[in-house]
Protein backbone atom coordinates (compact mmCIF):
# COMPACT_ATOMS: atom_id res chain seq x y z
CA UNK A 1 0.00 0.00 0.00
CA UNK A 2 1.09 3.56 -0.96
CA UNK A 3 -0.39 6.82 0.15
CA UNK A 4 0.23 10.34 -0.99
CA UNK A 5 -1.61 13.18 1.21
CA UNK A 6 -5.66 11.79 0.60
CA UNK A 7 -4.67 9.44 -2.28
CA UNK A 8 -3.83 5.82 -1.10
CA UNK A 9 -3.59 3.07 -3.75
CA UNK A 10 -3.23 -1.14 -2.80
CA UNK A 11 -1.60 -3.66 -5.64
CA UNK A 12 -1.87 -7.27 -4.90
CA UNK A 13 -0.61 -9.81 -7.11
CA UNK A 14 -3.39 -12.54 -8.07
CA UNK A 15 -2.45 -15.88 -6.60
CA UNK A 16 -4.66 -17.21 -9.92
CA UNK A 17 -3.14 -15.01 -12.93
CA UNK A 18 -0.04 -13.71 -11.21
CA UNK A 19 -0.76 -10.01 -12.37
CA UNK A 20 -1.06 -7.05 -10.33
CA UNK A 21 -3.89 -5.21 -9.58
CA UNK A 22 -4.18 -1.76 -8.14
CA UNK A 23 -7.13 -0.58 -6.42
CA UNK A 24 -7.44 3.15 -5.20
CA UNK A 25 -8.84 3.20 -1.76
CA UNK A 26 -10.72 6.35 -0.67
CA UNK A 27 -9.88 7.80 2.75
CA UNK A 28 -12.25 8.65 5.30
CA UNK A 29 -10.40 11.15 7.83
CA UNK A 30 -12.08 11.35 11.47
CA UNK A 31 -12.20 15.12 12.74
CA UNK A 32 -9.92 16.39 9.84
CA UNK A 33 -9.60 19.77 11.48
CA UNK A 34 -8.49 18.43 14.64
CA UNK A 35 -6.49 15.93 12.87
CA UNK A 36 -4.84 18.95 11.64
CA UNK A 37 -3.84 20.98 15.28
CA UNK A 38 -0.21 20.06 16.63
CA UNK A 39 -0.25 17.42 19.35
CA UNK A 40 -3.89 16.97 18.79
CA UNK A 41 -3.31 15.20 15.46
CA UNK A 42 -0.93 12.38 16.39
CA UNK A 43 -4.30 10.31 17.71
CA UNK A 44 -6.36 10.77 15.31
CA UNK A 45 -3.76 9.92 12.76
CA UNK A 46 -3.25 7.00 14.19
CA UNK A 47 -6.63 6.15 14.07
CA UNK A 48 -6.74 6.70 10.46
CA UNK A 49 -3.79 4.74 9.70
CA UNK A 50 -4.75 2.18 11.95
CA UNK A 51 -8.46 1.93 10.21
CA UNK A 52 -6.68 2.69 6.79
CA UNK A 53 -4.53 -0.08 7.19
CA UNK A 54 -7.23 -2.92 8.25
CA UNK A 55 -9.33 -2.04 4.98
CA UNK A 56 -6.11 -2.17 2.98
CA UNK A 57 -6.21 -5.55 4.28
CA UNK A 58 -9.45 -6.64 3.10
CA UNK A 59 -9.09 -5.01 0.13
CA UNK A 60 -5.61 -6.96 -0.62
CA UNK A 61 -7.59 -9.92 0.28
CA UNK A 62 -10.88 -9.54 -2.03
CA UNK A 63 -8.24 -9.07 -5.16
CA UNK A 64 -5.93 -12.21 -3.98
CA UNK A 65 -8.26 -14.32 -3.08
CA UNK A 66 -11.87 -12.68 -4.69
CA UNK A 67 -13.76 -16.34 -5.09
CA UNK A 68 -13.58 -16.73 -0.88
CA UNK A 69 -15.75 -14.65 1.41
CA UNK A 70 -14.47 -11.40 3.00
CA UNK A 71 -15.19 -10.45 6.08
CA UNK A 72 -18.39 -8.02 6.74
CA UNK A 73 -18.19 -4.32 7.82
CA UNK A 74 -19.18 -5.73 11.27
CA UNK A 75 -16.91 -8.18 11.38
CA UNK A 76 -13.80 -5.43 10.49
CA UNK A 77 -15.11 -2.94 12.98
CA UNK A 78 -15.17 -6.75 15.85
CA UNK A 79 -11.87 -7.25 15.13
CA UNK A 80 -10.27 -4.03 14.61
CA UNK A 81 -11.65 -3.43 18.31
CA UNK A 82 -10.29 -6.31 19.40
CA UNK A 83 -6.79 -5.63 18.00
CA UNK A 84 -7.08 -2.29 20.33
CA UNK A 85 -8.17 -4.35 23.18
CA UNK A 86 -5.25 -7.06 23.24
CA UNK A 87 -2.88 -4.39 22.05
CA UNK A 88 -3.39 -2.10 25.06
CA UNK A 89 -3.38 -5.54 27.04
CA UNK A 90 -0.70 -6.75 26.15
CA UNK A 91 1.70 -3.55 25.55
CA UNK A 92 0.54 -1.73 28.18
CA UNK A 93 -1.21 -3.39 31.15
CA UNK A 94 0.95 -6.29 31.07
CA UNK A 95 3.97 -4.60 31.33
CA UNK A 96 2.59 -2.23 34.36
CA UNK A 97 1.13 -5.47 36.40
CA UNK A 98 4.69 -7.23 35.82
CA UNK A 99 6.93 -3.97 37.38
CA UNK A 100 4.12 -3.65 39.83
CA UNK A 101 4.70 -6.93 40.92
CA UNK A 102 8.14 -6.61 42.30
CA UNK A 103 7.85 -4.88 45.33
CA UNK A 104 10.58 -2.89 45.54
CA UNK A 105 9.21 -1.13 42.48
CA UNK A 106 5.89 -1.00 43.56
CA UNK A 107 7.29 1.09 46.48
CA UNK A 108 10.78 2.99 45.05
CA UNK A 109 10.75 6.02 43.32
CA UNK A 110 8.48 6.48 39.80
CA UNK A 111 11.06 7.32 37.48
CA UNK A 112 12.63 3.92 38.28
CA UNK A 113 9.10 2.32 37.95
CA UNK A 114 8.74 3.92 34.84
CA UNK A 115 11.77 2.94 33.56
CA UNK A 116 11.61 -1.05 34.03
CA UNK A 117 8.14 -0.91 32.91
CA UNK A 118 9.32 0.58 29.60
CA UNK A 119 12.30 -2.04 29.53
CA UNK A 120 9.68 -4.73 29.89
CA UNK A 121 7.59 -3.07 27.15
CA UNK A 122 10.02 -2.88 24.77
CA UNK A 123 11.16 -6.76 25.72
CA UNK A 124 7.76 -7.81 25.00
CA UNK A 125 7.56 -5.92 21.85
CA UNK A 126 10.47 -7.62 20.70
CA UNK A 127 10.01 -11.01 21.83
CA UNK A 128 6.50 -10.53 19.68
CA UNK A 129 7.87 -8.68 16.43
CA UNK A 130 10.19 -11.74 16.58
CA UNK A 131 7.80 -14.42 17.19
CA UNK A 132 5.58 -13.78 14.27
CA UNK A 133 8.92 -13.22 11.87
CA UNK A 134 10.25 -16.86 12.40
CA UNK A 135 7.35 -18.77 13.34
CA UNK A 136 4.28 -17.65 10.66
CA UNK A 137 5.53 -17.80 7.07
CA UNK A 138 2.65 -15.61 5.64
CA UNK A 139 4.15 -12.24 8.22
CA UNK A 140 7.64 -12.59 6.49
CA UNK A 141 5.96 -12.37 3.27
CA UNK A 142 4.18 -9.27 4.74
CA UNK A 143 7.43 -8.17 5.89
CA UNK A 144 9.29 -8.71 2.72
CA UNK A 145 6.62 -6.66 1.25
CA UNK A 146 7.18 -3.92 3.75
CA UNK A 147 10.85 -3.88 2.58
CA UNK A 148 9.82 -3.83 -1.25
CA UNK A 149 7.60 -0.55 -0.06
CA UNK A 150 10.60 1.44 1.54
CA UNK A 151 12.67 0.72 -0.98
CA UNK A 152 10.53 2.13 -3.76
CA UNK A 153 10.00 4.95 -1.60
CA UNK A 154 13.40 5.54 -1.44
CA UNK A 155 13.64 5.57 -5.08
CA UNK A 156 11.27 7.63 -5.67
CA UNK A 157 12.26 10.56 -3.46
CA UNK A 158 16.23 9.93 -4.87
CA UNK A 159 14.35 11.24 -8.17
CA UNK A 160 14.89 7.36 -9.94
CA UNK A 161 13.30 6.12 -12.18
CA UNK A 162 10.66 4.03 -10.76
CA UNK A 163 12.68 -0.07 -11.74
CA UNK A 164 12.99 -2.92 -9.52
CA UNK A 165 16.35 -2.18 -10.23
CA UNK A 166 16.73 1.32 -8.82
CA UNK A 167 14.72 0.81 -5.79
CA UNK A 168 17.04 -2.94 -5.03
CA UNK A 169 19.82 -0.48 -4.48
CA UNK A 170 18.44 1.04 -1.58
CA UNK A 171 17.87 -0.12 1.83
CA UNK A 172 14.41 -1.33 3.53
CA UNK A 173 14.85 1.03 6.41
CA UNK A 174 13.23 4.14 6.28
CA UNK A 175 12.82 6.97 9.05
CA UNK A 176 9.53 7.87 8.67
CA UNK A 177 7.97 3.87 8.82
CA UNK A 178 5.26 3.01 11.57
CA UNK A 179 7.95 0.67 13.44
CA UNK A 180 10.09 3.92 14.41
CA UNK A 181 7.18 5.57 15.36
CA UNK A 182 6.37 2.47 17.66
CA UNK A 183 10.03 3.21 19.36
CA UNK A 184 9.32 6.40 19.55
CA UNK A 185 6.17 5.76 21.28
CA UNK A 186 7.44 3.19 23.76
CA UNK A 187 10.39 6.09 25.15
CA UNK A 188 8.04 8.97 25.36
CA UNK A 189 5.50 6.55 27.18
CA UNK A 190 8.24 5.98 29.77
CA UNK A 191 8.43 10.05 30.34
CA UNK A 192 5.11 10.98 30.27
CA UNK A 193 3.86 8.31 32.34
CA UNK A 194 6.41 9.23 35.37
CA UNK A 195 4.11 12.17 35.60
CA UNK A 196 1.63 9.89 37.29
CA UNK A 197 3.97 9.07 39.83
CA UNK A 198 3.86 5.78 41.11
CA UNK A 199 0.52 5.20 42.55
CA UNK A 200 -2.12 1.82 43.74
CA UNK A 201 -2.02 -0.30 40.38
CA UNK A 202 -5.53 0.95 39.39
CA UNK A 203 -4.80 4.02 38.82
CA UNK A 204 -2.07 3.69 37.40
CA UNK A 205 -3.86 1.21 34.87
CA UNK A 206 -5.99 4.13 34.63
CA UNK A 207 -3.33 6.74 34.10
CA UNK A 208 -1.93 4.73 31.24
CA UNK A 209 -5.41 4.79 28.96
CA UNK A 210 -5.56 8.05 29.45
CA UNK A 211 -2.96 9.39 28.82
CA UNK A 212 -2.51 7.31 25.52
CA UNK A 213 -3.91 9.97 23.00
CA UNK A 214 -1.07 12.60 25.07
CA UNK A 215 1.71 9.96 24.58
CA UNK A 216 0.57 9.39 20.44
CA UNK A 217 0.40 13.12 19.98
CA UNK A 218 3.74 13.69 21.06
CA UNK A 219 5.11 10.81 19.18
CA UNK A 220 3.66 12.16 16.09
CA UNK A 221 5.24 15.52 16.60
CA UNK A 222 8.79 13.81 17.61
CA UNK A 223 8.31 11.53 14.55
CA UNK A 224 6.90 14.30 11.76
CA UNK A 225 10.31 16.39 12.95
CA UNK A 226 12.54 13.34 12.52
CA UNK A 227 11.38 12.89 9.08
CA UNK A 228 11.55 16.28 7.86
CA UNK A 229 14.55 16.96 9.53
CA UNK A 230 16.52 13.46 8.79
CA UNK A 231 19.67 15.17 6.81
CA UNK A 232 21.01 16.73 10.70
CA UNK A 233 23.58 13.93 12.13
CA UNK A 234 21.86 14.68 15.72
CA UNK A 235 18.26 13.76 14.31
CA UNK A 236 20.03 10.81 12.50
CA UNK A 237 21.61 9.65 16.07
CA UNK A 238 18.45 9.72 17.93
CA UNK A 239 16.16 7.85 14.96
CA UNK A 240 18.60 5.14 14.80
CA UNK A 241 16.67 2.90 17.62
CA UNK A 242 13.59 2.62 15.42
CA UNK A 243 15.71 2.08 11.93
CA UNK A 244 17.02 -1.03 14.17
CA UNK A 245 14.27 -2.06 15.05
CA UNK A 246 12.73 -2.00 11.13
CA UNK A 247 15.20 -5.16 10.97
CA UNK A 248 12.37 -6.80 12.47
CA UNK A 249 9.70 -5.75 10.40
CA UNK A 250 11.37 -5.39 7.02
CA UNK A 251 12.60 -8.12 4.76
CA UNK A 252 14.63 -8.31 1.40
CA UNK A 253 12.41 -8.36 -1.02
CA UNK A 254 11.99 -10.47 -4.11
CA UNK A 255 11.52 -8.43 -7.58
CA UNK A 256 8.35 -9.50 -8.06
CA UNK A 257 7.26 -8.28 -4.91
CA UNK A 258 9.17 -4.61 -5.74
CA UNK A 259 7.30 -4.71 -8.90
CA UNK A 260 3.73 -4.70 -7.18
CA UNK A 261 5.43 -2.17 -4.55
CA UNK A 262 6.25 0.07 -7.87
CA UNK A 263 2.35 -0.41 -9.21
CA UNK A 264 1.34 1.05 -6.13
CA UNK A 265 3.21 4.50 -6.14
CA UNK A 266 2.99 4.26 -9.65
CA UNK A 267 -0.95 4.73 -8.86
CA UNK A 268 -0.78 7.53 -6.29
CA UNK A 269 2.19 9.29 -7.67
CA UNK A 270 1.69 12.91 -9.12
CA UNK A 271 3.95 15.69 -11.04
CA UNK A 272 1.70 18.59 -9.73
CA UNK A 273 3.64 21.87 -8.56
CA UNK A 274 3.68 21.98 -4.29
CA UNK A 275 2.33 18.17 -4.57
CA UNK A 276 3.14 16.15 -1.07
CA UNK A 277 5.28 13.67 -1.00
CA UNK A 278 4.99 9.87 -1.18
CA UNK A 279 4.21 8.65 2.12
CA UNK A 280 5.67 5.76 3.66
CA UNK A 281 3.57 2.56 3.89
CA UNK A 282 1.03 0.60 5.49
CA UNK A 283 1.47 2.02 9.37
CA UNK A 284 3.87 4.84 9.19
CA UNK A 285 1.40 7.78 10.05
CA UNK A 286 4.16 10.79 10.03
CA UNK A 287 4.17 12.40 6.75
Amino acid sequence: MMQNGDRVAVAVRRQDTHEIVVRPLPVARKFPRLGQMPFLRGTFRLYDTMALGMRALNASAQIAYPEEEQMSKGGTFVAFALAMVIGIGVFIILPLVIANSVSWLRLGNSIVFNLVEGVIRLLIFFAYLAGIRWLMKDIRRVFQYHGAEHKVVYAYEAGEELTVENAKRHTTLHPRCGTAFLMTVFVIAILVFSVAGNPALWLKILSRILLLPVVAGLAYEAQRFAGRNFERAWVRILAKPGLWLQRLTTGEPTDDMIEVAIAALAEVRTTEAGAAPVEAPTGCPAD
